[in-house]
């Protein structure tokens, strides 16, 4: 008997199979944040507007909201901004999220509320991430913006409340978020003027904490947001400079396409050193440390900078087909006939024997070992080793020698 739950999982693997696993994380914990700080939201739903406006200080709203509210709204907030970053496969995004979902797990099964049900969920997606930890392999100046962006309001919000909640413990008394403002910046700033004085330990304790807090944030914000810029100008020196001389039995593939990309990955599974050249302004995913080139890789002098006359293979995997004709010309005029081998892939079918006249040493037909496999499985005919790799790399038959 066939299982009704057959279908419909198997849609929902499909359906799953089209979202990348970082777009899922990243929904995932904007939805843990929202849950998070949902009891806040609703608090401030359940009473009406005329209720707010009766207040006379910001102190009786921390009273009716809770000043223990204030990090459940943060961390929720916050979560939902880093997803962001998530979805740009950030690795900074990645570990802010981890350092966010732990305090948000552990305020969920520690806290009064006791939500245990958040904080099980909140574990799950703790794993999750860990489990796809190599998915967020990117330095990205955005999501580091968007670190430096979170950081900085969350302590701003943290320092502006707790002024106001402590604000008679300060000489003069604090009464209002304009002049609460003022000393946050002051203290967060560590400029300290010393018009506004903490008389409490209570109020010299939390003025320390912003001091801290505020030297700690101001310098991982800059290290987020620097650390990409400078890193990546880094590392296209040390390319330059050095790169070149380093690789030696290596493959080159040129081109940014779905399959450049694939070919990429299984190579490297396999322990090749790979070297890809990609035109500037080509939109490109390959992972961070890929030892990649921007330039016109039909030009001898980017093979050459690429290693060409010390490469095993050149695959020219373009989705065009006349600049791959292009690039195994210029591979074969910087190395020659006995240089590296080259492999021309053949998008259309009708430009293959156009592709053959540069004399590639293979030739690389997905569209026609397609059409063949399907017709031959169609019709029965026996399929083996030899049959599909001729059929792979297009290779044409044997010509008979003239009498």
């Amino acid at each position: 008997m066939p299982n009704p739950l057959t279908g419909p999982a198997r849609r929902l693997r499909r359906l799953l199979a089209l979202i990348p696993p970082n777009w899922c994380l990243a929904i995932l914990v904007a939805l843990d944040g929202y849950a998070f700080m949902h009891p806040v939201l609703r608090e401030v739903r359940a009473r009406e507007y005329s209720f707010w406006l009766a207040l006379d200080n910001w102190r009786d709203v921390m009273q009716v909201v809770g000043l223990l509210e204030i990090p459940r709204l943060v961390l929720g907030v916050g979560l939902q901004v880093i997803a962001l970053g998530l979805i740009l496969k950030a690795r900074i995004a990645w570990a802010f999220s981890l350092v966010l979902l732990i305090g948000v797990g552990t305020f969920a099964i520690l806290g009064e509320s006791g939500r245990a049900g958040l904080g099980i969920y909140t574990l799950v997606l703790v794993i999750a991430l860990i489990a796809y930890w190599r998915r967020f392999d990117r330095a990205s100046v955005t999501a580091g913006s968007l670190f430096a962006l979170v950081s900085m309001l969350s302590l701003l919000i943290y320092a502006i409340f707790g002024t106001l909640y402590l604000g008679e413990e300060f000489n003069p008394p604090i009464k209002d978020a304009a002049t609460a403002l003022y000393f946050s910046i002051v203290s967060m700033s560590t400029v300290g003027y010393g018009d506004i004085t903490p008389h409490s330990n209570a109020a010299r304790l939390f003025t320390a904490s912003i001091i801290i807090l505020g030297i700690t944030v101001f310098a991982t914000s800059i290290s987020a947001i620097a650390g990409p810029v400078i890193g990546g100008n880094l590392k296209r020196l040390v390319k330059g400079r050095f790169s070149n001389a380093m690789r030696k039995n290596h493959i080159i593939i040129a081109g940014a396409t779905p399959l450049a990309l694939s070919v990429y990955d299984g190579l490297r599974r396999r322990g090749d050193e790979v070297t890809v050249i990609v035109p500037p302004g080509v939109p490109q995913e390959y992972p961070a440390a890929t030892d990649l080139i921007e330039g016109d890789p039909s030009s001898v002098e980017v093979l050459r900078s690429a290693g060409v006359t010390r490469a095993r293979y050149v695959l020219a995997l373009r989705a065009d087909d006349a600049e791959n004709a292009f690039i195994v010309l210029a591979a074969k005029e910087a190395c020659g006939e006995q240089g590296a081998k080259t492999v021309a892939l053949v998008n259309t079918s009708k430009h293959l024997e156009k592709i053959r006249r540069v004399q590639p040493d293979l030739v690389f037909s997905v569209q026609l070992l397609g059409a063949e496999l399907l017709a031959r499985t169609i019709n029965g005919e026996p399929l083996d080793s030899q049959s599909i790799t001729d059929l792979f790399f297009a290779k044409a038959a044997p010509q008979a020698k003239a009498g």
